[in-house]
């Protein structure tokens, strides 16, 4: 629930005078703050426990007792309990009470005395709680900040400063950002916010900025890895794929969310990558995240995959929670196929495909899912039917026109030349059934070989002999390849344009 929900929530419970409310957050200090809104707004008084300055009245910040462990303050809360009725205190700084314990046991003590004197203990936590606790209240759940919240929040930290720094955003540029931070917590956001004020300047450059800030944050999650981009990455060819992503990009514009949402639709959800090994999909995510001007993640489904019970699943639910938190994002998941086998006997497996087709269809955040394949045959028919994904794209062995563009770019990357027209012509016809993969391991090679022996000179020759002498793809396993070529020419959209 956001804070005004979680707020109305609490005022009925308190209202109804519910003996122990726990509320789940890690944002302790805005639970506060609501809580004061609540005593302002409904003349209540909260006392509060904090490790570090005992117990505090809410309202005048005031200290009325000094009593700083939890034992002794659960004394204080039972002796005045015991005198007083309609009293709430809240314990912020709470731990052990995951089980049965002696600080859990007399908290359940103190809880039941306070259901006879019409109290109520308020406890902040995101821990688990002995289930002989929770059941004798009520657990409510603050969700991180909404965009729209924020918004007010990015506004708030920047407003004291209107006059004294130039601030170069406009309306649309303070949503944006709102949504480049959302799954942060108030305190982030905040903390990021004032990074850029202490620059002197806030500009239409900073959003860029924002956008990677949560890598930070969220780079020990299991599986999940945040993969670097090179601004100026080449692909060469793949039209049809480039085209589709560059008609997409505009519809992951934040200033379009509105408009997506009167209409009915979602964000671009991703597409599948199928086609031949070493043809580039593993490229296609980076270019992907490139044209789309977000952040790639890279899921690892077997890094995801643990030895106990649950831990699978619960790990690629930790994983695909946090691919929202960082979002926008790309979500990368190479050879998914090889972590969810349609004949894979495990019920562990079933319950991830389960998961992940649930998730991929319930996700809301702008999560841009591509997902790779080598070999589809071996992915559940629930995965790749219509609907799953916006699009089904294959990538074929390089054409003619893609095979001269990776020669060019590949011998200007490795040796730091430019071809002749009439060479790469011949080159091209020399790579006939060459992956993309065969052509960039026999240009660094060359490049390995000239490094390392000063005395051999880059020659048409040498170039010519080093690619004959390549066993591609196609002559090592060309009923594999043939049959691969043949499912995506009948059920995918070619990745490029003959």
């Amino acid at each position: 629930m956001n804070f005004e929900e979680t707020k109305e929530y609490l005022k009925r419970y308190l209202k109804a005078r519910i003996p122990f409310i726990v509320i789940r957050s890690l944002e302790k200090n805005r639970v506060l703050r609501m809580l004061k809104e609540i005593s302002d707004e409904n003349n209540l008084a909260f006392n509060t426990y904090k490790m570090s300055e005992g117990i505090i009245d809410l309202k005048t910040n005031t200290i009325i007792s000094e009593e700083k462990t939890i034992m002794s303050a659960l004394d204080y809360i039972s002796d005045r309990i015991r005198h007083e009725e309609n009293l709430n205190f809240v314990l912020n700084d709470i731990a052990d009470i995951n089980d049965s314990n002696t600080v859990s046991r007399y908290l359940q003590n103190v809880i039941e005395q306070t259901e006879t004197k019409s109290g109520t203990i308020i406890v902040i936590t995101n821990d688990l709680i002995w289930q002989n606790i929770s059941r004798l209240g009520i657990t409510v759940e603050l969700a991180y900040p909404t965009e729209e919240e924020l918004e007010t929040t990015i506004r708030e930290t920047i407003k004291p400063y209107k006059n004294q720094i130039e601030i170069d955003w406009t309306d649309d540029d303070y949503k944006k950002a709102a949504q480049y931070l959302q799954g942060l917590s108030e305190m982030e956001v905040k903390n990021i916010i004032s990074s850029l004020i202490v620059n002197g300047k806030i500009l239409k450059a900073d959003l860029k900025e924002l956008k990677y800030s949560k890598q930070q944050l969220f780079n020990e999650i299991a599986g999940l890895e945040a993969i670097e981009v090179e601004e100026d990455l080449e692909v060469a060819g793949l039209d049809n794929l480039m085209d589709w992503l560059n008609e997409k990009k505009t519809l992951m514009d934040p200033a379009l969310k509105d408009e997506l949402h009167k209409r009915g639709i979602s964000s671009p959800k991703g597409i599948l990558l199928t086609g031949v090994p070493g043809c580039g999909k593993s490229l296609c995510s980076k270019a992907a995240a490139n044209i789309l001007n977000i952040p790639l993640y890279r899921l690892d489904l077997a890094t995801v995959q643990g030895e106990y019970v649950g831990q699978s699943e619960r790990q690629l639910k930790q994983a695909l929670d946090t691919a929202e938190y960082v979002s926008p994002c790309v979500l990368w998941i190479d050879e998914i196929e090889k972590g969810l086998k349609e004949n894979a006997s495990s019920s562990v497996t079933s319950k991830m495909i389960g998961q992940f087709l649930f998730w991929l269809q319930e996700n809301k955040k702008p999560v841009f899912v591509i997902a790779s394949a080598n070999d589809v045959s071996q992915l559940p028919p629930e995965l790749i039917r219509k609907g799953r994904f916006d699009e089904i794209f294959f990538v074929d062995l390089p054409n003619e026109k893609e095979r001269k563009q990776l020669l060019s770019i590949y011998f200007k990357k490795y040796n730091r030349v430019e071809l002749g027209e009439d060479l790469l012509n011949e080159l091209v016809s020399i790579t006939e059934g060459f992956s993309s993969a065969d052509i960039e391991a026999t240009i660094r090679s060359i490049a390995y070989k000239l490094i390392a022996n000063q005395e051999i000179r880059l020659s048409e020759d040498l170039v010519k002999t080093s690619l004959k002498n390549v066993m591609s793809l196609m002559k090592t396993n060309p009923e594999k390849i043939n049959a691969i070529r043949e499912w995506g020419k009948e059920r995918a959209t070619p990745a490029s344009r003959n």
